[in-house]
């Protein structure tokens, strides 16, 4: 029987890559102090009381429980970040994280119950407002920081307050005759507790995660039920017409078959299901995890790689409705699908699920935070005209620049601890082989099954069409390593050692022998040109439009390299893209694109008018793009992905 493929440990991955290194560095130098002074309530950016409400909660700060009523999770989450960071060898902030776990143990109530909002504000409400009162999703967030700081430092004082907490709610939710039918109205929970499985092995915590899928989406609706008691406590105005579609609640998720609701929301709930899907070995969850999948990816998902497609209740809408100036693509969405299809492509042992994965750390993922590390996007649309970003409009929420805070700050959070943790989607392990499913240059010392190996990653697929991989182990046992091949790179070719090879393929795979001690050497070559892509004619908003892409990185056009309106270029859709030099200003030595096109400059004959008789006047323009993943680095400006063609 295979064994389950798992990730390594994180501290085993040191990154190398000109344009992840960048980001990955800025985590400890950057991104967790300037977070940390945030939610301490310092800095010019949104006030934060997060930090506060633990001291108030903890008894040792008197006042009012401010901000949003999750608001603990942008700590549990700065946590976690801090966590990776130590695996991976930056250790500065371990004493800060040790107080603020002594803090939050504080504010943990004697019963196990912590959340600050209701210990303070309404202690008599706790569990009635599972819709919207998002306590199994702050707790979520807390059992992902306690296993990972747990992994980190061997600590346990976090994994006690979180087992003690979890221990609680086994207490209170289940099928039993005393216990709550209820469910989380944000998922988060289950693929927490699954983590919190694995590290303790108490099946308690599978069996609750299993509970609140199975359990999720009975008739009567919980939450329509719960809305209907007297003493129900409203938190959030906009839910008022509550729709369970949004929480994925209008059916069992076993017999859901497309994305409905809340991105984020549904990424992480399918990444639960994934998770117990293997856990279990439960066929029809696995195979709903595949309709899902097939659903979101091949009909509601971006050419970034972002999900979500309404402004509105942040959600899904229909097949093929992806509009490009008002999407949403929250950036917490594009993280969820990467955590989904990491578990799928596990639970399937099928590269071609990292495809989506790379798509979305590639391009929406990185376009969420700026290259000064301190600045973050939440939406991330496909066009941007900075004077309609104009507020109490029905776009208010997309930016032309990337912010300092939010008011609900999910995001910035978020970013930092997937970047801090990048190593779990470059690489994965079974008892025989190493996958390799990302070409982010890198070094590993990782175990195999006992087996010590030693591996070395440099790629210039992107500048130059070679992957370069030597690995070393003691030969004592005979190992696999297993390369993705990319849909984007065009003739693949092997060698080994030098002498060219044609390793078999086993699911997107390409399967390579190491059996022998010392080092061994592994290319592959390839072809990765610039290229134009289309959507499906069914997406309405690209029809006549194309991207420019290269490998799996998607381009667009800046004002400040192509001029303003950026909507009136047009380009053949036969046109020859070139590649040019990288943008000197902008990380990641990243190849720039350009293609000869034309520029609309008339329309009608009297330009004064709104209005008019066509005659339509163009001249030629050379068009350059830079990758979607830096942009918005340079300044305020137009941005656009898609462009029209002509014929």
């Amino acid at each position: 029987m295979l064994s389950r493929i798992k990730t390594p440990e994180f501290h085993s991955i040191k990154i190398t890559d000109s344009l992840f290194k960048h980001y990955v560095d800025l985590i400890a130098k950057k991104m967790l102090p300037y977070q940390w002074d945030v939610l301490n309530g310092k800095g010019e950016c949104v006030k934060s009381y997060c930090i506060n409400n633990f001291k108030i909660a903890a008894g040792v700060l008197s006042g009012e429980h401010k901000g949003v009523v999750f608001g603990d999770t942008d700590a549990y989450k700065w946590l976690e970040a801090v966590a990776f960071c130590a695996m991976n060898g930056e250790k500065d902030f371990i004493p800060v994280a040790d107080e603020l776990i002594e803090l939050i143990e504080k504010a943990q109530q004697p019963d196990g119950y912590l959340n600050t909002y209701f210990t303070v504000v309404h202690p008599k409400q706790r569990w009635k407002n599972l819709r919207e009162g998002h306590e199994l999703y702050s707790a979520g967030h807390l059992f992902e920081a306690a296993t990972a700081y747990y992994q980190a430092t061997g600590k346990e004082r976090l994994l006690n307050v979180a087992c003690r907490f979890a221990d609680l709610i086994c207490k209170v939710f289940g099928p039993g005759q005393d216990q709550c039918k209820g469910y989380p109205g944000h998922q988060l929970v289950e693929l927490a507790l699954m983590k919190l499985y694995r590290v303790t092995g108490k099946t308690d915590y599978l069996k609750l995660a299993r509970f609140f899928i199975d359990e999720r989406g009975g008739s009567p609706n919980y939450f329509i039920e719960e809305m209907k008691q007297e003493d129900h406590l409203r938190i959030f105005p906009e839910l008022t017409d509550y729709d369970p579609a949004y929480s994925q609640s209008h059916m069992p998720p076993v017999k859901q078959e497309t994305a409905e609701g809340h991105a984020v929301r549904a990424m992480y709930m399918y990444s639960a299901m994934a998770d117990i899907a293997q856990a279990c070995g439960d066929e029809e969850l696995k195979t709903t995890c595949r309709k899902l999948w097939d659903n979101v990816t091949l009909k509601r998902m971006y050419i970034t790689g972002g999900v979500g497609s309404s402004g509105l209740l942040e959600r899904f809408t229909t097949d093929y409705d992806l509009p490009n100036d008002r999407m949403y693509c929250e950036s917490c969405a594009s993280i969820g699908i990467m955590m989904f299809g990491q578990r799928m492509a596990s639970l399937y042992r099928d590269a071609s699920y990292y495809e989506a994965v790379e798509r979305a750390l590639y391009n929406t993922v990185i376009a969420g935070i700026s290259a000064e590390g301190d600045r973050y996007f939440y939406v991330n649309p496909l066009e941007v005209w900075p004077d309609n970003c104009l507020e109490h409009t029905s776009i208010h929420y997309v930016k032309a620049v990337r912010q300092p805070w939010f008011d609900v700050a999910c995001c910035p959070p978020n970013i930092a601890r997937t970047l801090a943790s990048l190593g779990q989607y470059i690489c994965a392990v079974d008892d025989r082989s190493l996958y390799i499913n990302l070409f982010i240059s890198s070094e590993m010392e990782i175990d195999i099954n006992g087996n010590p190996v030693r591996v070395k990653m440099e790629s210039t697929l992107i500048q130059g069409g070679k992957l370069k991989i030597s690995v070393c182990t003691n030969g004592k046992k005979a190992i696999t390593v297993r390369i993705r091949i990319p849909s984007w790179l065009e003739n693949p070719v092997f060698y080994s050692n030098a002498e060219e090879i044609h390793p078999a393929m086993e699911n997107g795979y390409a399967v390579l022998a190491v059996n022998r001690e010392g080092e061994q050497n592994f290319e592959l070559s390839g072809k990765t040109p610039a290229r134009l892509m289309t959507a499906n004619l069914n997406v309405r908003a690209d029809i006549g439009k194309v991207a420019l892409t290269k490998g799996p990185f998607v381009y667009c056009l800046e004002e400040k390299d192509n001029g303003n309106n950026l909507a009136a270029l047009r380009i053949r859709a036969d046109a020859i893209v070139e590649e040019d030099v990288p943008q000197k200003d902008l990380p990641g030595d990243l190849p720039t694109l350009k293609v000869k096109g034309q520029r609309v400059i008339s329309t009608i004959k009297d330009s004064m008018q709104l209005y008019g008789t066509p005659e339509f006047q163009t001249k030629e323009q050379e068009i350059k793009a830079i990758p979607y993943c830096i942009w918005g680095n340079r300044g305020s400006g137009e941005m656009r992905v898609f462009i029209d063609t002509v014929y």
